[in-house]
Parts: structure tokens; sequence; C-alpha cells
């Protein structure tokens, strides 16, 4: 089992920025891919961003691409989203997400989540 926490949410007014942090234990936290997903009240999930095992590479949703920057640390367990220029659609409960698998063509299969952080942005 890999459990994941995140924290760093809050209330945050449009134009502002945020950074989430997750910190997982449990098993081998560079054996796993790490993502980021959001969901908001009456919508799917959706995914966010994606950082390789070694973090050497990244993707983006197209529609947040610019205002999103995804990051890891394999020394302390932590992958971060840092969220700029935030608009009040991006309100919405973020989980990270682990997976086994990973291309920057857009693979990754989470197998483990976690509770998830609220983001809220005011306009």
């Amino acid at each position: 089992q890999l459990q994941l926490v995140e924290s760093g949410g809050g209330l945050v007014q449009a134009g502002g920025s945020l950074r989430l942090s997750c910190t997982a234990s449990g098993r081998t936290f560079s054996s796993y891919a790490m993502g980021w997903f959001r969901q908001a009240p009456g919508k799917e999930r959706e995914f966010v961003a994606a950082i390789s095992k070694s973090g050497g590479s990244t993707y983006y949703a197209d529609s947040l691409k610019g205002r999103v920057t995804i990051s890891r640390d394999n020394a302390k367990n932590t992958v971060d989203l840092q969220m700029d220029n935030l608009k009040a659609e991006d309100t919405a409960v973020y989980s990270c997400a682990a997976s086994p698998f990973y291309s920057s063509l857009g693979l990754f299969r989470p197998e483990y989540w976690g509770q998830g952080t609220q983001v809220t942005v005011s306009s």
C-alpha cells in the first residue's frame, strides 16, 4: 500500500497562487509516477498533471498548461503542484495519485489515491 496525503489547499483570490503538496508513505515512492487530478462540484474528475518516476518528464492538461507546474522530491517522498493565476473555475478538490505506468503521451493509470484537498478561488 502507498498512502498519499495532500496538503496546501485553501481559499485564494482570483489571480493568486497556491502550492499543493502530496506526501507518500508505505512503499517506494520512486517506483511510481505521480499525478494530480481535480474534481469540481457536479463535474467528473479531470486530469491536471503527471510526472515520471525520476521527475525527468512531465505532462499537463492542455487547459492548464502555463499555469501549473508539477515537481517531485524522491528524497522527501513528495510531489507538489504549483498553481498560478488561479481562476474561479479552478475551484475543485485536488487529489494526488500514484501510477506504476507513465508516458509523456498520456499513459497514467492511478493505483493509489489521496483523499484530496479543497481549493477555492474567489472571483
